[in-house]
């Protein structure tokens, strides 16, 4: 019998999320997904929507050996049938159930890159879809959150099934604001780091792309960004692993990093050109995520919580950051965290994670919940 609490999410994300109309094209990338009964309720609702649902599998220990034994060539041929597929829908649904979050952690960078920037293309394309991207509730997502599996279960299904309408009048304001705001600033342990937004939009995530969701983000005036940001939660990227992160910006790119995998950051930095810029900048805002679970899909949502994104920009943001890699980093800014101050135009915001002027005290934890 398919768990209820599955078939809750199936509706949230078919009928909320991606508001599936009929006769609508709707893919489903099932990633690393082991169970082909978990896709079952998705299925039905695209169907009960009176949608057309397609499959696209890719399994992650495949998908390595691929890097590592595939050419160029091959990798082309590939990712062009896949662009075609995607290029014929109309919303996509990314399913995540990894067993193993360090699939490619020994991947070659050389082999990385490759693989990258050919089925980049496919990203790009599905971003200009509907698209929503969530994960399924799996053994290693438990382990990474340092939770049991039934406790991050249940926890992944109430912040994914929450009323995001609530949540998303309450983000209206922060929106507005970020939207009239010159200059930002950040301050906090080992951080004091400002920079331009002025002519960038804000946008506010609110359950349509990704759950669980909330955040507003927008990206800095490119070559604005000054000063030193020392994140203080550990910071994965294809299977690569960084802890301590600390950058120093001068015109908007890094000119130094310190982690505690130097030589893997540097590498990663040096993918090109605009990995050592920054294209995402955002603020937390879900209420019901309120503690570290080690995967960005939830961390970056965290109330009291920003993030950046080092290389690509959005393009409904672009601040004209263009990169093969976009890696999102979190700062919480909680006062069990060292606290932390954000300034719009040298105006206290937000102080140790919470909202302190009277438009944005809605977004509070306590406004929000029940």
């Amino acid at each position: 019998m398919t768990d209820p609490r599955l078939q809750q999410l199936a509706r949230t994300v078919v009928h909320y999320s991606a508001s599936v109309r009929p006769g609508e094209k709707v893919l489903i990338r099932a990633m690393d997904v082991h169970d082909a009964d978990i896709l079952a309720p998705f299925i039905d609702e695209i169907h009960a929507a009176g949608g057309l649902a397609f499959i696209d599998y890719n399994d992650y220990a495949v998908n390595r050996r691929m890097m590592l034994g595939g050419s160029e060539e091959q990798f082309r041929i590939d990712a062009a049938v896949k662009l075609e597929q995607m290029k014929q829908v109309d919303a996509v649904l990314v399913v995540l159930g990894e067993n193993n979050v360090s699939e490619y952690a020994d991947v070659p960078a050389a082999k990385r890159d490759a693989y990258r920037k050919w089925y980049k293309p496919i990203l790009n394309e599905q971003i200009k879809k509907k698209w929503i991207l969530f994960n399924f509730p799996t053994k290693a997502y438990a382990q990474l959150a340092e939770m049991s599996t039934e406790a991050y279960t249940q926890f992944l299904y109430d912040t994914c099934t929450m009323d995001y309408s609530r949540m998303s009048a309450a983000m209206d304001p922060l929106t507005e604001l970020l939207n009239a705001t010159n200059r930002v600033r950040i301050v906090a342990p080992d951080t004091d780091l400002s920079f331009s937004v002025q002519g960038m939009p804000a946008i506010k995530c609110d359950g349509k792309v990704n759950l669980p969701d909330g955040e507003v983000y927008t990206a800095p005036v490119r070559d604005s960004v000054e000063g030193t940001i020392t994140f203080n939660t550990r910071a994965s990227y294809l299977g690569q692993s960084f802890n301590a992160v600390s950058l120093t910006f001068e015109k908007g790119r890094i000119v130094s990093c310190l982690s505690d995998n130097n030589i893997k950051l540097n590498e990663l930095l040096d993918t090109d050109e605009g990995a050592r810029y920054i294209g995402e900048f955002a603020i937390g805002t879900n209420p019901y995520v309120n503690r570290i679970m080690n995967d960005i899909g939830f961390d970056e949502k965290i109330n009291g919580s920003l993030h950046f994104a080092l290389g690509q920009a959005y393009e409904n943001a672009n601040n004209g950051n263009v990169s093969d890699i976009h890696w999102d980093i979190v700062l919480l800014l909680k006062e069990e965290f060292g606290g932390g101050e954000i300034y719009f135009d040298d105006v206290l915001v937000s102080k140790n994670g919470r909202f302190v002027i009277d438009s944005l005290v809605g977004l509070n934890p306590e406004n929000l919940i029940g």
